[in-house]
């Protein structure tokens, strides 16, 4: 099956001239609205006009400074007669501004975007940026529409299976782009100590003390009472000078709660925290001696792994998904190849295990481990890599080529 898909195509054609809308819900944080200001500020380069159709966020003002054009529009909705009229007010402003591609980043805007795209003679793109289940025939229907593209863009081979399974109907027109990383920003040179030493101090955290990161929303699949469990049994060990931050935001108030009562029964208030959102990731990856992404749910990709790759940190995922394919570890390359360590999802007592191996590593084995993976990230995960492919899936699009 995995013939049929096209990861990285190697060449890039201008698109001068042509104007693509991206739409996602926000553009307040996460990997979606990542990778849509990286490809807004791509096309701009390439001399495209890069236009995005959002609710607001922290991150509008570095789409503009970017080239990329904010309209602001209620993309979030998830209400069928909202989306119903959405779909017509979008098709205005596709026609108005003679879009020629309109790309689909979650599936309520999918559905928006598929309607309005139909109206006004656009061509429709997706991204599967997750992970869309089947759970029931509706679930199975209402996820259809990422695979309704006329390009479907999967973030990773794992994600690509995962939509032929499904929509097999869909597997011609899948095209496997890797999500990218900003490696200039994302360089342990490009960080002044300062940066470091702020992110550390907005966390209460000594400077002797360790800091073993879970840098996500607080979700319950992103594994954060697993970490409070490997936290227990670490503690109980003598790790006392190692802090545990959660650095995320909480959408979720009572999943919140949760953890922290979590927090509470098992005694680790003094060493674990709960920051909230932190806007300088590559000065928390180095302010970090270890970092977590302990999913309990398969990941699409996983920015957390190549992003702790990149900036030095030890990394630890659960071993499943996508992780496969951006984290090297044992059985399936040798001990000496590793870029960090995979564990069973939701074994607290694997996931403490492998903390305390990348806490004690010696000196010369933490920098081997972290150069080789610098270069794995490198080799298969930059933006101009991603950026490249996606702009050449576009102008395929546009003129009709195979993908």
């Amino acid at each position: 099956m995995l013939e049929n898909f096209h990861a990285f195509p190697s060449t890039s054609r201008p698109l001068a001239g042509r104007t693509i809308l991206q739409i996602v819900p926000d553009l307040q944080s996460g990997g979606a609205e990542r990778t849509t200001i990286d490809i807004a500020e791509a096309l701009h380069m390439a001399g495209a006009r890069a236009l995005v159709a959002s609710e607001g966020g922290r991150m509008v003002s570095e789409l503009q400074a970017k080239g990329g054009v904010w309209l602001p529009f209620p993309a979030a909705t998830k209400n069928p007669l909202a989306m119903a009229l959405n779909s017509f007010r979008l098709a205005r402003i596709l026609r108005e501004e003679r879009v020629d591609i309109v790309h689909a980043r979650s599936r309520a805007c999918a559905w928006v975007a598929h309607h309005a795209a139909r109206r006004a003679g656009a061509r429709f793109a997706t991204t599967f940026h997750s992970i869309y289940g089947g759970a029931s025939a509706i679930k199975q229907r209402y996820n259809s529409i990422m695979a309704a593209g006329d390009l479907v863009i999967a973030n990773s081979h794992f994600t690509a299976r995962h939509i032929a399974e499904l929509y097999p109907q869909a597997t011609q027109r899948i095209v496997v782009i890797a999500r990218g990383l900003d490696l200039r920003a994302f360089s342990p040179s490009a960080v002044e100590p300062a940066r470091v030493e702020r992110v550390r101090a907005s966390w209460g955290v000594a400077r002797h003390e360790r800091v073993v990161l879970l840098p996500a929303r607080l979700s319950a699949r992103k594994g954060h009472l697993a970490l409070v469990d490997a936290a227990k049994l670490l503690l109980a060990e003598g790790f006392s000078d190692v802090r545990f931050v959660l650095a995320g935001d909480a959408p979720n108030a009572a999943f919140r709660a949760n953890v922290e009562a979590h927090i509470a029964r098992a005694g680790l208030e003094e060493i674990m925290r709960a920051p909230g959102y932190c806007a300088d990731m590559p000065a928390a990856y180095l302010a970090a001696a270890v970092a977590v992404a302990p999913s309990t749910t398969p990941e699409a990709f996983g920015r957390v792994a190549i992003e702790a790759q990149a900036m030095g940190a030890p990394v630890i995922v659960s071993d499943f998904g996508a992780a496969i394919e951006t984290v090297l570890a044992p059985p399936q390359v040798d001990a000496t190849q590793a870029t960090g360590w995979r564990t069973p999802a939701g074994d607290a007592a694997a996931l403490a295990q492998a903390i305390r191996e990348a806490l004690e590593l010696r000196p010369s084995a933490r920098e081997a481990l972290t150069a080789r993976a610098r270069r794995h990230v490198q080799s298969h995960f930059s933006v101009e890599r991603m950026c490249a492919a996606t702009l050449d899936a576009y102008e395929r699009l546009l003129i009709g080529r195979a993908l």
